[in-house]
């Protein structure tokens, strides 16, 4: 297997591999490009095409932003990231329709072995490899992730959920809860009873009808 086929394996992978380097480096040349560019320049929807597995359509990535491989990255339709977005997608990173990401979230699909001569390791040629293993992160549709939120390898967050700011999300999310803390635990359930229709202006209400 090549180093990138054991992330998809589920295996330890060398991170210092030159074909992942390789991929690395042309992602990262192009978040560099892209957050460059004004936040209105068609260029911006170009590159994310480029660089992404696959992304659905009516996304936007605010920027700046980091991304690790991009390849490894698929997103439905209707997405937003909000400012610094970060996204280790070093296994990969599975995002439904209708997320919503605020600012400062990172996607950390990415970890090391504990002991240390199996993360760092010499071997007989002289050479130093670094490991990682990589078990993937899901975020199903309709999912809204608020500000400051870092989601760990290995975890899914269910349909409809909602992440609290400031979580650190190390465990599986249930759909329709909202969830916060470090770590990220289920608060409660999301019902009617949340529903925000009180607020919507007179002028608003056909606009808005479908929540009444």
């Amino acid at each position: 297997m090549t180093e990138e086929e054991k992330i998809f394996a589920g295996k330890l992978f060398d991170l210092t591999d030159p074909e992942l380097l390789k991929i690395k480096h042309e992602t990262h040349a192009a978040c560099q490009r892209y957050n460059a560019l004004d936040e209105y320049d068609p260029e911006r929807k170009e590159i994310i095409k480029r660089i992404m597995g696959n992304v659905g359509e009516n996304f936007r990535f605010q920027g700046p932003m980091q991304i690790n491989y991009g390849k490894h990255m698929h997103i439905g339709d209707n997405f937003i990231a909000n400012f610094n977005f970060t996204a280790m997608d070093d296994g990969p990173i599975y995002i439904g329709n209708n997320v919503s990401i605020g600012p400062n979230v990172s996607l950390m699909a990415t970890n090391h072995p504990l002991i240390a001569s199996e993360r760092v390791t010499h071997l007989k040629d002289g050479r130093r490899i670094v490991t990682e293993f990589a078990p993937p992160i899901r975020i199903e549709d309709d999912v809204w992730i608020a500000c400051n939120v870092t989601v760990i390898a290995g975890v899914t967050i269910g349909k409809g959920a909602v992440i609290g700011a400031g979580s650190v999300v190390t465990r599986d999310i249930p759909a329709g809860y909202v969830a916060a803390g470090s770590p990220c635990r289920p608060l409660y359930e999301i019902t009617k009873e949340h529903s925000c229709k009180d607020l919507i202006a007179e002028e608003d209400r056909e606009k808005y009808a479908h929540f009444f």
